[in-house]
């Protein structure tokens, strides 16, 4: 199994391709970078590129890539242009079964030329050895978002965006921004999470059983549909391959295993039904989002998962009470995840892919933190920057409000030690109550992390379940202009049920609150 953090760490010092010879970093092929841009190297190789160059121009880009990113993350700030070369255009072309029989019939689609040249462009510059295990944190410019993938292979360490195109030359630095150029075209996201197991192959058993349970119907839903309720989740997955090597060979086989003696499938309380479900983690976390914490993830079966990814790899229920056996007979207290294959982007979430069957289990109680990567908006927002007022309380799925302007913060500032450099800011004589996941019943400390380096700050109570817990917090207290965000206690509770709670932070002085996190840890 590789190591996530290996592999991570190998790439910070990679460029891509990677061999065991030091690689020789692309060159532009002009001596003054200064007024040389993106779509100037186009024109100047074009031999290599004339196709995709084609495809700017009918979908109005040319003048676009010729000049400074005006909305960049940072004043100044560049593009990345993710460029197919000519066989890569080609290859797109023959396999559009019939759709565009040529390149011309492609450029005189001129909104698919648009739509096309723009996902190819990221939000920002950006060279190789800042790419993430996971999703970009700006969008191209039809707002859509690319994840990357690791290639790893016996010599070499490719980057591949979206599972579907190897980057074959990186980090051309031009004067407004950065080509990586791919050996193939990128496809446009348009099947969910459902979708795309239904197309690809090696995945049967468990999307029939997705089918035999109705779940399908719950999550085949076109997720560019505005005011649609379904929200970003991420599935674990077994391969077919997974499957068969412990003697499961159909959905029959596994509905025998799972459910035996109850055939109401459809039934939120068969096993069947919870086992599916159990695959089916709320909120979309790729990669590099699980590596951050170990904590319990909710899922469509009302049974949290324990994920870990602070040690070298990401498992899943690790406990000696789960014991694993694979085709070699060894045995494992945890389910894996193969790497090579997960990160599968989708339009309701990413897809993983695991090495053992993964049974419902409870799981011991873990810390819990919340800390607005629940809510899509604040998400995109925070990919975008800056500072946003959050105009009605629907826009938000967890969080209401009274009282005065509630505000998101994307601060750029290094001196904010805000997790996530992110917090809710509002002002006055306010309430904010933020519905939080499920937790597993017992006792927890409770802390809210907060600024608390302003003589403005307000002085507040906080309750849960709309009983008061512990004294006045006064947040003018505690923080420092080098640590201004701070974990204050708030009391112990004891939940006596898995289930989700209400946390309100009320003003017992106005002033202002830049709320951080709401954290459970177990006692």
């Amino acid at each position: 199994m590789k190591r996530i953090s290996i592999i991570l760490s190998l790439l910070v010092v990679l460029s891509i391709p990677y061999s065991c010879e030091s690689p020789d970093v692309p060159e532009a092929g002009f001596k003054d970078q200064l007024k040389f841009t993106i779509y100037d190297y186009l024109v100047e190789n074009e031999n290599d590129y004339s196709s995709f160059l084609q495809i700017l121009q009918a979908g109005g880009l040319d003048k676009t890539l010729s000049a400074y990113n005006p909305g960049g993350k940072t004043a100044g700030d560049g593009y990345t242009l993710f460029l197919p070369d000519n066989k890569a255009v080609d290859d797109f072309i023959s396999s559009s079964n019939g759709e565009y029989a040529n390149l011309e019939a492609l450029l005189n689609d001129k909104a698919f030329s648009e739509a096309l040249a723009k996902y190819h462009i990221l939000n920002q510059g950006v060279a190789s050895n800042e790419f993430p295990f996971g999703t970009f944190n700006q969008p191209t410019l039809s707002n859509d978002f690319l994840n990357v993938n690791f290639d790893v292979q016996s010599d070499t360490t490719f980057y591949k965006i979206n599972n579907q195109a190897q980057v074959i030359k990186a980090n051309i630095e031009l004067s407004n921004g950065y080509i990586q150029v791919i050996g193939a075209m990128l496809k446009p996201i348009t099947l969910n999470s459902y979708g795309w197991l239904k197309k690809n192959s090696g995945y049967s058993i468990f999307t029939a059983a997705l089918e035999a349970t109705g779940i399908d119907k719950t999550i085949n839903v076109d997720m560019r549909i505005e005011d649609q309720l379904l929200k970003p989740f991420t599935m674990l997955v077994e391969p077919d391959a997974v499957y068969k090597k412990r003697n499961i060979n159909s959905v029959e086989d596994l509905m025998q295993t799972i459910s035996p003696g109850r055939t109401d499938y459809t039934n939120s309380t068969n096993p069947l039904n919870v086992f599916v479900g159990y695959h089916l983690v709320t909120g979309s976390s790729f990669l590099d989002d699980l590596a951050k914490y170990n904590t319990n993830y909710s899922t469509f079966a009302d049974i949290p998962v324990r994920i870990n990814g602070l040690g070298l790899d990401i498992v899943i229920n690790k406990s000696p009470e789960l014991v694993f056996i694979d085709e070699n007979q060894d045995t494992t207290d945890f389910v894996g995840l193969d790497y090579d294959v997960s990160n599968v982007n989708t339009q309701s979430g990413p897809i993983h892919f695991i090495t053992q069957i993964l049974k419902p289990w409870v799981p011991a109680r873990a810390e819990q933190n919340f800390g607005l990567w629940d809510e899509p908006l604040l998400q995109r927002y925070g990919a975008l920057g800056g500072n946003f007022s959050i105009e009605t309380q629907s826009e938000l799925d967890n969080i209401t409000w009274s009282g005065e302007e509630l505000v998101y913060v994307k601060s750029i500032d290094a001196s904010d030690n805000a997790w996530n450099n992110d917090y809710l800011l509002i002002e006055g004589d306010f309430s904010l109550t933020y519905n939080i996941a499920k937790i597993i019943q017992g006792k927890y400390d409770v802390f809210i992390q907060a600024d608390g380096f302003n003589s403005r700050n307000a002085v507040v109570e906080v309750y849960i379940d709309g009983n008061k817990l512990g004294g006045l917090i006064d947040l003018t207290k505690d923080g420092s202009a080098n640590d201004p965000f701070h974990f204050y206690k708030v009391g112990t509770i004891d939940f006596k049920k898995y289930e989700g709670h209400a946390v309100q932070i009320k003003t017992l002085i106005p002033g202002i609150l830049k709320l951080d996190v709401i954290q459970f840890k177990p006692i």
